[in-house]
């Protein structure tokens, strides 16, 4: 593999930076700072970013065939239109599920769509002991569903080339869960390990897989990407990244080579910042790798 030194793109200052997801149609990436509820959408060609207020914590955002955005926020999924919501406060958002509305304690984190055209996204106690969070899945249809239970922190999903394998983080375990994924039902099966990651290396946060079937791990902590083979649980790369908390990465670019990383000053001293100033920015890695694709939820 051919990586660059990674990229400072925005020293965007975020707090709780997250969620990169490359909208094919407009040519630019969405990512999120959570706590903040701000959803940026960025434009490498021009270098611009902009900032929509969503007025509720939001922990992932990914498009939609229509060209719309899908939202795990703090208290359910909806959906928002960037081009009515550009400057408005409130945003107006169509709200289309709320399954924890009977815990107040938790919020939605990071999410994707999967090649079937469903929502996949996840929920965590927003202090980070109880394990009361969940993955869900939501169906074009209306249709939701719980696909995992009992999750502390949820975190990266991904999948095979193939579509068939989906592949799963909750951070404090420090591993990389693999299920069989029915992309007629959206059910998943055959829980087992198919990456553990040392704690040395920091916790395994937002994860992307690319068209070799490597999957990369974004670690908070560890100021760094890790790359793992699935197959055998291999570590295969281990790139710096000039920020402490590493969050998330996910492909884009024009030829779906780049590879874009948010990053966040949660928890961060004074001492932890000025090793790591630009903690909290986005940046980009150019490759010779191409990226899976970022999927579109079917509306």
């Amino acid at each position: 593999m051919k990586l660059s030194t990674p990229e400072l793109l925005l020293e965007a200052r975020a707090q709780l930076g997250e969620g990169p997801a490359w909208d094919a149609a407009h040519k630019r990436l969405s990512w999120v700072d959570i706590y903040a509820g701000h959803l940026h959408l960025y434009d490498p060609k021009t270098n611009l970013d902009e900032k929509i207020e969503v007025g509720a914590p939001l922990g992932c955002a990914a498009p939609t065939r229509r060209g719309n955005l899908i939202l795990g926020l703090g208290n359910g999924i909806a959906t928002l239109s960037p081009g009515n919501a550009a400057g408005l406060k409130p945003v107006k958002l169509t709200w289309l599920a709320q399954p924890e509305s009977h815990l107040p304690g938790n919020r939605f984190n990071d999410g994707k769509c999967g090649p079937d055209g469903r929502f996949l996204a996840g929920t965590m106690d927003n202090a980070e002991v109880e394990a009361s969070g969940a993955l869900y899945s939501y169906s074009p249809d209306g249709t939701i569903k719980t696909l995992i239970g009992g999750v502390r922190i949820s975190n990266g999903l991904t999948w095979s080339k193939d579509h068939k394998t989906l592949y799963y983080i909750d951070t404090p375990t420090f591993k990389v869960m693999a299920y069989d994924y029915d992309l007629a039902s959206g059910e998943i099966a055959n829980p087992r390990v198919a990456v553990s990651t040392p704690p040395a290396l920091g916790w395994p946060d937002g994860m992307t897989s690319d068209a070799d079937g490597r999957l990369w791990v974004a670690m908070w902590g560890g100021a760094a990407l890790t790359v793992w083979d699935p197959a055998n649980g291999k570590l295969l790369e281990k790139i710096a990244v000039p920020a402490k908390n590493v969050t998330a990465c996910a492909f884009g670019g024009e030829n779906g080579t780049d590879l874009f990383v948010t990053s966040a000053r949660k928890g961060l001293d004074t001492a932890d910042l000025t090793e790591y100033p630009l903690t909290g920015s986005l940046f980009r890695l150019q490759t010779n790798v191409t990226g899976m694709p970022t999927f579109v939820f079917d509306d």
